[in-house]
């Protein structure tokens, strides 16, 4: 783990609100799997307004459609780390049901 200034690798995983991994929401699980493997930090922030590859836009605006709204997960740390954990997701993940990104970012403070 390291917070020092410097290049690092962003991780973002998009989700579904209500994908779930044995009963357990994939945000929450990512998460505690983050942790466990001692990676620098993670972050969970649910989207106000969006849509996936079936086109149907989830928004908070309209109540009926509030339900399912897109999750982002952002993990950084050093890039040999966030390369490791990237099976870890898949795994969660499964087949087709999220969206993994990998982008380096400056760490300044």
């Amino acid at each position: 783990m390291t917070s020092e200034p410097g290049v690092r690798l962003r991780m973002t995983v998009y989700v579904r609100e209500s994908a779930r991994w044995h009963h357990r929401p994939v945000y929450s699980e990512i998460v505690h799997r983050a942790h466990v493997a001692g990676l620098a930090g993670a972050g969970v922030f649910r989207g106000i307004e969006g849509y996936g590859r079936h086109g149907r836009v989830h928004t908070t605006r309209l109540l009926d459609l509030a339900e399912d709204l897109p999750i982002a997960v952002v993990v950084v740390d050093e890039e040999a780390r966030v390369r490791a954990f990237v099976p870890e997701v898949r795994e969660v993940l499964g087949e087709g049901n999220g969206l993994i990104t990998l982008d380096r970012v400056e760490v300044v403070t």
